[in-house]
């Protein structure tokens, strides 16, 4: 749980970077980061599977540079679901967040947090 919590704020801090690179990227403040990092957990783990999986074949072909397309969608559902607070002004912005948002991810994973683990 705790983990998860902590992801959420990770999360929420990423979003709020991203939105400050670009200007067509928009969070209304940091409980709409904290809200839209919270339901794009809760997508991550109900529909990206899904997607995943009906889109296996592309994604083999593209050698998973389509998961940042499956990415982008999971972020314009978020939009969607937020209303005004959160939004996104075009699915080329979505995928590009996408792609920043996951080096982000990397970096911090492989910045912070294994060599945190390694100290235990």
């Amino acid at each position: 749980m705790l983990r998860w919590i902590v992801s959420i704020l990770v999360n929420a801090v990423i979003l709020i970077v991203v939105a400050g690179f670009f200007d067509s990227f928009h969070l209304s403040g940091i409980g709409a980061a904290l809200g839209a990092s919270f339901i794009l957990s809760v997508l991550n783990v109900l529909i990206k599977p899904f997607l995943i999986l009906l889109t296996l074949p592309v994604t083999v072909v593209t050698l998973g540079l389509f998961l940042f397309v499956i990415n982008a969608m999971t972020l314009m559902i978020t939009e969607g679901l937020m209303g005004d607070s959160f939004a996104i002004d075009g699915f080329g912005t979505a995928i590009i967040a996408a792609v920043f948002i996951s080096l982000l991810h990397l970096m911090i994973q492989k910045g912070i947090i294994e060599p945190l683990k390694k100290d235990k």
